[in-house]
């Protein structure tokens, strides 16, 4: 009987416990879904701040999470970025990453946007390795990867910076000729072409 009552405490501890666990989640859900609606809220009317006020803002939500939280650190260094202090983003952008805990969208975005702020505080061969990086991921995902137009047009300014000018200019006409109405495969087939063997002797645009 001691044993039979034993269990049935031991049950009824760990249904409670669960229900606890199950409440404090649905509730961590609920406030983390009202912070990011905050925070969505506040880039809505971005352009309407001053640099300053917009940093303000965006820290006074992110004081609101742990002091290591990656998508406060994230948002943190997007409005430095917005700002115009990129020194001041790229620390955040690199902690943020480093937690290696966000979300393949928020992943991508930092990505693109460390690799935009390097290109902007002279940091081109840094720039490039982390864009490169980035697009290797999304030719891993394959279709449908989240930005991946976007992390070629970013890297093909890296590479403009760099002084590779064919590279960038090929890279930026592979990226928009999936988006023509018209000459797609030809304009990747010149693209990729001139990316090969140079400017002379390119396809004709059919």
């Amino acid at each position: 009987m001691v044993s039979t009552l034993s269990a049935l405490s031991l049950t009824g501890n760990q249904q409670a416990g669960s229900t606890y666990h199950r409440a404090m989640s649905t509730l961590n859900t609920d406030a983390l879904q009202d912070w990011e609606g905050r925070i969505a809220a506040t880039w809505k009317i971005a352009e309407t701040l001053s640099p300053e006020e917009l940093v303000r803002t965006i820290d006074t939500l992110a004081a609101e999470r742990p002091a290591d939280d990656p998508l406060a650190l994230f948002e943190r260094a997007c409005a430095r970025d917005t700002a115009g202090i990129e020194d001041g983003a790229e620390p955040l952008y690199r902690a943020a990453l480093a937690a290696g805990t966000l979300d393949a969208y928020r992943q991508a975005r930092a990505s693109i946007q460390l690799g935009s702020t390097l290109r902007v505080l002279g940091q081109l061969d840094e720039s490039e390795r982390l864009l490169l990086a980035q697009l290797e991921r999304c030719k891993a995902a394959g279709p449908g990867a989240p930005l991946f137009d976007e992390v070629r047009a970013v890297l093909a300014f890296t590479w403009l910076a760099q002084g590779k000018a064919v590279a960038a200019a090929t890279l930026a006409l592979e990226t928009l000729a999936p988006h023509l109405t018209r000459y797609t495969r030809s304009m990747t087939a010149n693209a990729r072409y001139i990316a090969e063997h140079g400017i002379p002797g390119s396809p004709v645009l059919r």
